[in-house]
């Protein structure tokens, strides 16, 4: 399994060639580290940007700071990017550093087993392949596999029905009656778009969520021209950013006065974008602000009083060849079915099989929810390391900087293998253990606590996606590795 540029055996193995997977790929070339691989289920680079094509796909994280922080660009275009200009974006960066001859494309990884007695991880793929490697990286990420609600008579559907992640671009949407089942992140960018163009409606609407304006908008040419001429001027911008997202975790600890101020805007921006009362009364939520994601959108709310367009409040209860029935028994014949139902994100690493130490698998050491230390490495799991793990997503700035954090602590315990000559590091389980009771104590004083159901959270309510405090304190925290967490054992 040598990529096309190494003639050797590559000693560190990459899942997914997505932010993450390419951050890393880059910062190991840079530190002069050349034998690796990156094994991509997919046909290009990009990960979640190469995956999501829906119409309105963008970013709800300003351009200049959802980049890669040694690879600035000065051309964005607006202020909040589309998600064509972001897959050029990963693909340029791909480019420039020559991480494509290191990509398996077309090549996932079904298992991967660590065997003590030499140190390694026996991968097996897709295609059958089975190699040793020294290092393993999973660059996976929380959002790659759709979750598809399980709703009675789906299968007997005769129209077109698909998840947003697996947008079918062959359907015509013009003059069609469609459905949309959700309301998250990603149903809140291609509503208003399929709004535009369908010629009825129906918002299937469970649980709604807090919106505040997003104030998108395109950079002037003087912008541009000032941060591609003038010497720090895009960097300045881009910390300017960052501070100011920064700040917004305070809106995340219950009871804060900023809490009371994002939930005073967005109850503004609902009243006056909607003036119909029972609609206001439908998109309205009834739990803390910040609980569920917090959405951000200027064309979502006035989407939703097209005269084409209708929300219902009301549950499916099931679906037919061509009608969905609601509980209270309300029939709508349509021509597609689109589920913008996210993804199973609690589920890290799913589908492939992680074996660790004594033949332990990943699915049973997080029996009781993922977690791992610094959301990096897990105990009984040596030299195994996550980008984007438990407990490392975001409420309010960006994860471009988690990763590069977390890129900066795996490269630390990669060198000091390879330097040491150690036959692997593992973390300390009373180290993991420890890292994560504060983290889960930390999370008790915050809205994601709090009582609804979200993506952050198992269905026992453990939230085993968020990080519980600023990424600044992230930052301090896995600047370089405390190896006292970690058993060192020596190679022979």
């Amino acid at each position: 399994m040598s990529s096309p540029a190494t003639k050797q055996q590559p000693s560190i193995a990459i899942v997914g060639a997505g932010v993450s997977g390419i951050c890393l790929a880059v910062n190991l070339k840079r530190a002069g580290i050349h034998d690796f691989v990156i094994l991509e289920k997919s046909n290009e680079v990009g990960g979640t940007w190469n995956e999501n094509t829906y119409p309105g796909a963008a970013c709800d994280v300003p351009s200049h700071l959802y980049s890669l922080s040694f690879e600035p660009n000065p051309n964005w275009t607006r202020k909040y990017p589309r998600q064509g200009e972001i897959l050029e974006y990963f693909r340029g960066v791909a480019r420039k550093y020559d991480i494509y001859s290191h990509i398996r494309f077309g090549v996932e990884l079904d298992e991967a087993a660590f065997d003590e007695a030499s140190g390694q991880w026996k991968l097996r793929t897709s295609t059958g392949e089975e190699t040793m490697v020294k290092v393993l990286a999973s660059g996976c990420g929380q959002l790659n596999r759709p979750a598809m609600p399980a709703i009675p008579g789906l299968e007997s559907f005769k129209g077109a029905s698909f998840h947003s992640a697996r947008w079918d671009h062959s359907f015509d949407l013009n003059g069609k009656r469609v459905a949309v089942v959700g309301n998250g992140p990603s149903a809140i960018q291609f509503i208003p778009e399929v709004a535009k163009v369908a010629g009825e409606l129906t918002v299937y609407h469970r649980t709604p969520n807090y919106v505040v304006p997003r104030l998108d908008r395109p950079y002037t040419a003087f912008e541009r021209w000032l941060f591609a001429k003038v010497p720090g001027a895009g960097r300045a911008y881009r910390w300017a950013l960052y501070w100011t997202l920064e700040k917004n975790r305070i809106a995340f600890t219950r009871g804060t006065w900023f809490n009371k101020l994002f939930r005073q805007i967005a109850d503004q921006h609902m009243t006056t974008q909607i003036a119909d009362e029972k609609l206001r009364a439908i998109l309205t939520p009834d739990y803390d602000l910040g609980c569920k994601r917090i959405l951000i959108s200027d064309d979502w709310l006035p989407a939703l009083t097209r005269p084409n367009v209708e929300v219902i409040g009301a549950e499916i209860d099931h679906i037919t060849e061509n009608t969905v029935v609601n509980k209270d028994g309300t029939v709508r014949e349509v021509d597609a079915i689109i589920f913008g139902t996210g993804f199973e994100s609690t589920k890290f690493l799913t589908p492939m099989k992680v074996v660790g130490a004594g033949g332990k698998p990943l699915t049973q050491a997080w029996q009781g929810g993922a977690e791992a230390h610094l959301g990096v490495s897990v105990a009984g799991f040596p030299n195994f390391f996550m980008m984007y793990g438990p407990n490392t997503n975001l409420g309010h700035n960006s994860i471009i900087f988690m990763i590069e954090c977390q890129v900066s602590y795996i490269l630390g315990c990669i060198n000091k293998i390879r330097n040491n000559r150690l036959s692997y590091l593992d973390v300390k389980p009373e180290a993991m253990e420890r890292y994560n009771i504060g983290v889960q104590e930390a999370i008790r004083e915050s809205v994601w606590a709090a009582g609804c159901r979200s993506w952050y959270k198992t269905e026992d309510g453990k939230v085993t996606n968020n990080w519980s405090g600023f990424t600044a304190e992230y930052w301090w925290r896995t600047r370089e590795p405390d190896f006292a967490d970690y058993r060192l054992v020596s190679g022979s």
